[in-house]
């Protein structure tokens, strides 16, 4: 008779339900008797995570902005420790949120249960000496980018490339009418894609500036469309809240900002996966990152990489322009956007580039990491 396997599986925002939901589904082809429980969003907990907490109580950012919620993260992080302490599961995995999941993982290694950190933290871009923290916490880290296994590789970590999912999941000649279709745009329309990002910080601070940028870009182009996806249901109403009677072509969509960014000519988005994926959909973009001054005056210092956007972090070059803090604003978006618009098709460094990059990602990564997994146990 076979036995269930409990896995214990921790993602902290949307980008790690996407792993998670992946991850859980390679594991399930190699055991098909197994049982998730621990933390996540609407993908993992559609492949059957029992999650004993909403994932979004946990998708704060910055340095001083996660001490307002300190009390409800303590709550819960000693409450998913002491719940596999007490039930230990065959392995735990934490899917980035670094200083939640490293805290949770040292706890659990230390009695004995193999522990995973599935996305390095940045530890090859500031705040290095993270890197023994996490060698004492888990037994294996799986990286997403070659040059983060390098990293560890250098500090005897055990660690595995795995590639991203991503990568896999989309084509590498992505179709644009195809999306425009599906979300009912004439093929002939101008489409700007905005993602202010899946964090209610994030949208607080990105919203009221991307909205203002679409204002003023329909003023000077009447035929412009807006597409706005909406990582939840808070954070649409946030924008709906935000928008004026002026934004008559701006649509709020639920989710799909990846055919929302398919379908568009430029992208205009946060900081973090998202630049990925606009990246994969071979897109035309701006990366923005804005967040509390202090937050930022401190992590810019700690700064030990010329750049904060994957896609120039793995072209190791400037492929895409980043634009921080006071630079995000109206005016200097809508320039940027209708020059994007007017360079459009990109010049063929880029797309090569962007290839290139798909290419050495795409490694059947969910699959991979299931079996790193499963040769740890």
């Amino acid at each position: 008779m076979n036995t269930t396997l409990r896995v214990g599986i921790l993602a902290g925002e949307s980008s790690g339900d996407i792993l998670g939901a992946s991850l859980m589904q390679a594991l399930r082809r190699l055991q098909p008797n197994i049982l998730f429980e621990g933390i996540g969003g609407p993908l993992m907990q559609a492949e059957g995570l029992h999650s004993r907490h909403p994932m979004e109580r946990l998708a704060v950012m910055g340095i001083f902005e996660p001490l307002k919620r300190l009390p409800e993260l303590l709550h819960i992080r000693r409450d998913i420790t002491n719940y596999f302490l007490a039930n230990p599961p065959a392995v735990f995995i934490g899917i980035d949120s670094p200083d939640f999941n490293l805290t949770i993982e040292s706890r659990l290694h230390a009695k004995g249960i193999p522990t995973v950190h599935y996305v390095s933290p940045s530890v090859w871009a500031w705040r290095q000496n993270r890197v023994r923290k996490i060698a004492k916490a888990v037994d294996l880290v799986l990286t997403l980018f070659p040059f983060e296994a390098d990293f560890y590789r250098k500090y005897q970590v055990p660690v595995c490339f795995v590639g991203h999912p991503l990568a896999d999941i989309i084509n590498l000649l992505p179709d644009s009418q195809l999306a425009r279709s599906e979300l009912n745009l004439l093929s002939t329309a101008k489409v700007i894609a905005f993602l202010p990002g899946s964090r209610q910080s994030e949208v607080a601070r990105l919203g009221p500036v991307f909205l203002q940028t679409a204002e003023l870009l329909s003023l000077q182009y009447p035929d412009l469309m807006f597409l706005f996806p909406c990582a939840s249901s808070h954070c649409k109403r946030q924008l709906q809240s935000m928008i004026g009677p002026a934004h008559t072509t701006v649509r709020l969509l639920n989710g799909q900002s990846r055919l929302a960014m398919e379908a568009a000519d430029v992208v205009v988005l946060a900081s973090g996966t998202a630049t990925l994926e606009a990246m994969l959909l071979k897109k035309p973009m701006l990366v923005c990152y804005k967040m509390a001054w202090l937050s930022f005056a401190i992590i810019s210092r700690l700064l030990r990489v010329p750049y904060f956007s994957l896609p120039n972090l793995l072209a190791g070059e400037s492929i895409v322009e980043e634009l921080v803090q006071k630079q995000v604003n109206p005016s200097s978006l809508v320039t940027k956007v209708v020059k994007l618009l007017a360079e459009k098709p990109q010049n063929q460094h880029i797309s090569q580039r962007y290839m290139q990059i798909h290419q050495s990602l795409r490694m059947g990564a969910s699959n991979k990491a299931a079996q790193a997994v499963m040769k740890l146990l």
